[in-house]
């Protein structure tokens, strides 16, 4: 079969292009230096010099492959591609002539003059074609370009830059980055792209008077760092409110995705404020965790649970079992996954695992080697006036997966549990803590199951939790209810929770107790009446005069404050800075199964008068919120 080679219209253009102009350099040269003397330049060999170079010019363009650029799109390497190809064919002709006539009435100069008009014909034609197709600088000079958004760049990042970038390119780009300010004191003063970096957060206001004096006054800060502490937030957020300025973000490298526009900004999101530097993670070893497995994840359609879902198949699992007892939410979990992976074996299940008999039989059914146990009722006041269900769901139900575990000779169970369970006021923490307590003493008992529990605090944006619920207020014009002025809660994202609790569960195969506790470091705690007021400051508006905000008082089963982990567990660490060891305590291991079952069945049975004073036989430090009681 024959091949041929055809070279493109338009590189044949170029091609033209480039012959013309290093012929011409090489006239324009002789004649700068010789003017009317030029013939006098070997009479005999000025027209084959001139053939010689303009062939070997076109070879060394090819060999440097100088035609498969878009002229449009010229960029500084393309020039620097020509700058080489110019100067190999430039040392090549000159020692070609040297060899041939030993360069006779050639000035020494001629070269160098040579090379600087070989680079303006080569460089210009090519500059001056970007430039007649930049629409954007057309735009500009003919004063039709669209009215732009000035903004204020925060953070002199790789994001920064392509913004700028693309604000340079782009006819309808609808910003105009007007500054950078950056916290490297050693960056202020220079500039990314002509673009100034004025200094630090402490001297916003100077250049924000700075830039209005230049008529360049934003209307906006961008955040172009992906990661803002909590209290450069702060100072950003107080500087914006005082001069009516606000703040969007632009999207992280990870976060651009096909279709996605760097000047797509974005709204500042909650978790951007928490401050928190993104965890370092084992992924390797997460992976050989998951990869091939057949994996459980119960509460499959939760916000844990659905989110776990999400990062166990990009670990690429060979089946994986969704069981989640809401129809509609393992219908969009099981819709996601499908997107996510087409081809991965999945398993939905409706189902309860409060039911032991369908636990069983899904565990028969589909084998799992891993299990995820998410499926909880967490909403405190809830489980405060429905204590059975609370004890139904997160003792027996726990206890339920725990021993299918055991019976079907599962590796590891990973349990996820909670800061309430940490001398617990109220039945969800004191149930949770329950469920732990069962999964030690099943690993005590010899069982072969691996039951890695993993206890961190609130995640932004659940089901049921307070940033949904303050959105909704805000939205409708207030009031923003707080149950109590000095009340803090730890935050974690769900996206970070999830992930740490994956490395959590490699960490788990690494220890010599088969039921660890692990806590998660969840930075400093966040009063809620200051997140709050960051929230309602986040929509442009102040608290306590556009948006009021109403303390309630505490609900049934709530503490002011959350603990992570108890005074005898002795926390240790592990190899994850972010993950701690929680030293397992000595119980009384008969008059605590006896008191789990007592409870179970007198939930079963409604009599929620028994389940408190049973549960602190199982729990010891669980004091009941005698409100609720």
């Amino acid at each position: 079969m024959r091949s041929s080679f055809r070279l493109p219209p338009l590189n044949l253009l170029a091609i033209m292009h480039d012959g013309t102009m290093a012929g011409a350099s090489f006239m324009l040269a002789l004649y700068l230096r010789l003017s009317d003397r030029i013939w006098s330049f070997t009479q005999d060999y000025l027209v084959e010099s001139l053939w010689l170079f303009v062939a070997l010019q076109l070879m060394v363009l090819l060999y440097f492959r100088a035609y498969r650029h878009v002229w449009r799109y010229t960029s500084l390497s393309d020039l620097i591609t020509i700058a080489k190809a110019g100067t190999v064919a430039t040392l090549l002709f000159y020692l070609t002539l040297f060899g041939v006539m030993r360069l006779e009435n050639v000035p020494r100069s001629v070269p160098f003059i040579h090379w600087m008009t070989l680079m303006l014909c080569l460089m210009g034609g090519r500059v001056l074609f970007r430039l007649a197709h930049d629409r954007a600088l057309i735009a500009r000079l003919m004063g039709t370009a669209p009215e732009r958004i000035d903004v204020l760049l925060v953070g002199a990042t790789p994001q920064a830059e392509m913004f700028i970038r693309e604000s340079r390119r782009s006819v309808d780009f609808p910003y105009r980055p007007v500054g950078l300010i950056d916290v490297d004191a050693r960056q202020h003063g220079r500039e990314i792209l002509n673009v100034r970096i004025y200094g630090g957060l402490a001297d916003i206001p100077y250049i924000l008077r700075k830039l209005e004096r230049k008529t360049m006054r934003p209307k906006r800060f961008v955040l172009a760092t992906p990661h803002i502490d909590r209290l450069q937030f702060d100072t950003l957020l107080a500087v914006a409110q005082d001069h009516n300025l606000t703040i969007s973000r632009l999207p992280s490298l990870t976060e651009l995705k096909a279709g996605d526009r760097v000047h797509d900004i974005r709204a500042v999101a909650v978790e951007d404020i928490l401050g928190r530097d993104e965890a370092v993670l084992d992924r390797d070893a997460m992976r050989a965790l998951i990869e091939g497995k057949r994996v459980l994840v119960t509460g499959a359609g939760g916000s844990i649970g659905s989110e776990m879902v999400r990062q166990i198949i990009g670990y690429a699992p060979s089946e994986l079992l969704l069981f989640e007892h809401s129809e509609y939410q393992l219908y969009l979990i099981d819709q996601t996954a499908a997107e996510m992976a087409p081809s991965l074996r999945r398993h939905p299940v409706i189902g309860d695992v409060r039911d032991a008999e369908q636990l069983n039989r899904a565990f028969t059914q589909f084998k799992p080697e891993i299990v995820f146990h998410a499926a909880a009722i967490k909403h405190v006041p809830l489980s405060e006036s429905n204590p059975d269900q609370a004890v139904l769901t997160n003792i027996l139900g726990s206890k339920h997966v725990a021993d299918a575990c055991v019976a079907h000779g599962v590796a590891v169970m990973v349990q996820i549990s909670t800061d309430k369970a940490v001398n617990p006021t109220s039945v969800m923490g004191a149930s949770k803590r329950a469920a732990e307590i069962y999964c030690q003493m099943l690993a005590q008992d010899g069982a072969l199951t691996r039951f890695v529990t993993v206890r961190f605090g609130n995640v932004l944006n659940s089901t049921g939790s307070v940033v949904p619920l303050f959105q909704k207020q805000i939205a409708r014009g207030g009031p923003v209810t707080v149950t109590h002025r000095d009340m803090t809660r730890y935050f974690m994202s769900i996206g970070e929770a999830v992930q740490l609790v994956l490395q959590a569960a490699v960490l788990g195969l690494e220890e010599e107790n088969h039921a660890p506790i692990f806590v998660l470091d969840m930075g400093e705690p966040v009063r809620i009446e200051e997140l709050a007021c960051q929230m309602i400051r986040l929509t442009g508006l102040k608290p306590y005069e556009d948006i009021d905000i109403v303390f309630t008082g505490l609900r049934p089963g709530e503490k002011l404050f959350e603990e992570l982990f108890h005074d005898a567990e002795n926390l240790l660490d592990t190899r994850h800075r972010l993950i701690r060891l929680a030293r397992a305590r000595t119980l009384d291991r008969i008059a605590v199964l006896n008191a789990l079952r007592d409870a179970i069945a007198a939930a079963k049975e409604g009599d929620t008068a028994r389940i408190r004073p049973l549960l602190t036989t199982c729990v010891s430090e669980y004091a009941p919120d005698q409100a609720a009681a």
